[in-house]
């Protein structure tokens, strides 16, 4: 038995997709025979991302496809399973209508029942497209663009030729896209939309958001709207949260509780930290209650009005709180948070209801303009730097790992999506690698043995033991590092046990090639004067090997006014490598390295880029 299908099936699904779906398919094929067994497909659903699906949705989907064997199925069996999850067949309709709570809404359907219906607020749009024209518009090139009518869908034609979205990613993260490859003239044709989209989701991955399954053409159709939506409020919370963490903020310090140390302070999110820093002006204005969330919480505004109050009392008053209605109590607040300086991105019926998302913009909000905490000490400035800025190349390193994770679009048990701020910290209770572990070489990870919720040390010592068992069954070189140090956080065996997740992912997606044999590949697409004996030969600090294999995928990609090819002074490598990065990411490619990982030759990420190369030169198509 062999892993062959109808070829109007393997089209029917994105290449990534069905290579994807491949390779977790034979990681569940016990025997090797292109058959697994029906009490594993939810387990294998789970390794494809679906974590939010239970044992009857497994059922199902299985139902109502030919399924011959009742206890087994066959690769093909399979594939017609997962069309249900994946294809793109049938147009999508679009409906507007109120839920229970009177809440605007958008329902999307196909005509031919082959989706169930999915459902976006109009009002997580509407706020989403406030925050885009507030962060934008000082933007010269972004001026025909806005602004855009928050209640409409005008924002899914405005995205279609990628450039708002590549200058909202600056905008989250300063320098992810080098700005002279963005295609930003007027009339652009089809293959300059593709390469601005591509380099906008590309880039998004390299930043730690969760693009999975999305690809050019779902924004380019106008009609993907959940997940173009999905990705617009990944960036904005970025965007409107950038700045909330210890090395922008170090007057954060005064939210660490008692027994705590600064590094506890940078395990959490920027959510995690908005939290704290509500309750600490709560506690502050000997207020008793707390909030736990930004939805049920502030929905009465009255935690609302004593936060502004507590901050500025000359300028926020109480009187909210006289109010019996709530949507005029909720208007009350944002009408004092103006006065802060916060911009308002949500409305009053936003509070009333809840909307958790829209809540957290709005705290970000008031933070970004009136953080109301004392600055800390000189002595506790300098701790926090020290902490902050040890180890530069270690640092890039880890940030390089932690975003390759968070792209990998991992959910924890209750479907939620996994995203980790401090790989470290983070990586002590084991539970974030043995999930990265599980992504990578499915069913290595004896889950029985795993505390989900470990509060003890011994607890956790046994899901770092199990780190270290399930990286053996991977084939890592791990001799001398035990769960100990995985519980102690220490840096340099816990980037080596990413690194070589890392690395077999990168090769496992472009068929399990070694580095020899990709640097040969390279080699046959450049001139003898480009061409390297490895990836630490030195050569490889201009980026002109990188460059003319992708001049070898797509010519029209390179703007060799860019390029500089006479000098080798540290300015030319820093501009070279910027742009090949950028280059390759108008290809598609997914990059997690930074422009000094090229000019220094770092071996470990440039394999990482070159292998993306790979795979996007072997499954390119130019478009007209």
């Amino acid at each position: 038995m062999s892993y062959q299908a109808d070829i109007k099936l393997i089209q029917s699904f994105k290449p990534e997709d069905y290579s994807e779906m491949e390779r977790v398919f034979k990681a569940f094929d016990k025997n090797k025979n292109g058959i697994m067994e029906h009490d594993e497909f939810l387990d294998l659903l789970h390794a494809l991302g679906h974590r939010e699906l239970k044992q009857e949705d497994a059922d199902a989907l299985m139902e109502g496809v030919d399924i011959k064997d009742k206890k087994n199925m066959t690769f093909s069996e399979f594939l017609n399973v997962m069309k249900k999850i994946t294809n793109k067949e049938g147009e999508i309709q679009v409906n507007k209508f109120l839920n229970k709570k009177g809440k605007s809404m958008v329902r999307l359907s196909k005509a031919d029942n082959s989706m169930q219906f999915q459902t976006f607020s109009e009002e997580e749009r509407s706020a989403y497209v406030r925050v885009i024209n507030s962060s934008l518009a000082d933007d010269p090139v972004c001026k025909k663009y806005l602004p855009i009518e928050p209640d409409s869908n005008e924002i899914f034609d405005r995205l279609k030729d990628g450039v708002i979205l590549c200058k909202l990613i600056n905008k989250a993260q300063d320098g992810t896209i080098d700005e002279r490859v963005i295609n930003k003239k007027d009339n652009m044709n089809i293959f300059q939309q593709v390469e601005n989209l591509n380099l906008a989701i590309s880039a998004a991955k390299s930043i730690g958001l969760n693009c999975i399954g999305l690809s050019y053409d779902s924004i380019m159709d106008g009609k993907n709207f959940i997940m173009v939506l999905g990705l617009m409020w990944q960036v904005v919370k970025l965007v409107v949260m950038r700045n909330i963490q210890l090395k922008q903020h170090p007057e954060l310090i005064r939210l660490l509780n008692p027994g705590e140390q600064l590094a506890d302070l940078l395990k959490l999110s920027p959510e995690q930290l908005l939290l704290r820093w509500f309750n600490y002006h709560l506690k502050q204005a000997n207020y008793e209650k707390k909030i736990n969330n930004f939805s049920g919480d502030v929905k009465d505004s009255e935690k609302y009005t004593i936060l502004l109050n507590q901050l500025n009392k000359n300028l926020c008053d109480k009187s909210a709180l006289d109010e019996s209605d709530k949507i005029k109590r909720a208007k009350k607040v944002i009408d004092n948070s103006k006065k802060l300086g916060a911009e308002s991105y949500i409305t009053p019926e936003d509070i009333v209801a809840g909307n958790s998302k829209l809540n957290t913009l709005f705290v970000a909000s008031i933070f970004n303009a009136y953080p109301g905490l004392e600055p800390p000490t000189e002595q506790e400035a300098m701790e926090a730097a020290k902490l902050l800025d040890d180890d530069v190349e270690g640092a890039r390193e880890e940030r390089a790992f932690r975003m390759w994770i968070n792209s990998l679009g991992l959910n924890d048990d209750n479907g939620e999506p996994i995203h980790i701020n401090n790989l470290y910290e983070e990586s002590k209770d084991g539970l974030v690698l043995l999930r990265t572990l599980e992504k990578i070489t499915p069913g290595c990870v004896r889950w029985k043995l795993v505390d989900k919720k470990p509060k003890n040390p011994f607890k956790i010592q046994t899901n770092c033991d199990e780190v270290i068992e399930a990286s053996k069954k991977s084939n890592y070189k791990i001799i001398g590092i035990g769960g100990g140090d995985i519980r102690n956080g220490n840096k340099k065996y816990i980037l080596a046990i990413v690194w070589q997740m890392m690395r077999q992912h990168s090769l496992q997606v472009i068929g399990n090639k070694t580095e020899e044999e990709l640097v040969a590949w390279g080699n046959d697409r450049v001139d003898e004067q480009y061409k390297v004996k490895s990836l630490k030969d030195k050569k490889l600090a201009n980026s002109l090997y990188f460059i003319y294999i992708m001049k070898s995928i797509e010519p029209r990609s390179i703007n060799w006014d860019i390029v500089v090819q006479d000098k080798d002074d540290a300015e030319s490598k820093e501009n070279n490598a910027k742009y090949a990065i950028s280059i390759a990411r108008k290809l598609g490619a997914t990059v997690f390295c930074v422009w000094e990982d090229i000019a220094e030759v770092k071996s470990k990420l440039l394999l990482t880029l070159l292998a993306s190369i790979y795979e996007v030169g072997n499954n390119y198509k130019a478009n007209c």
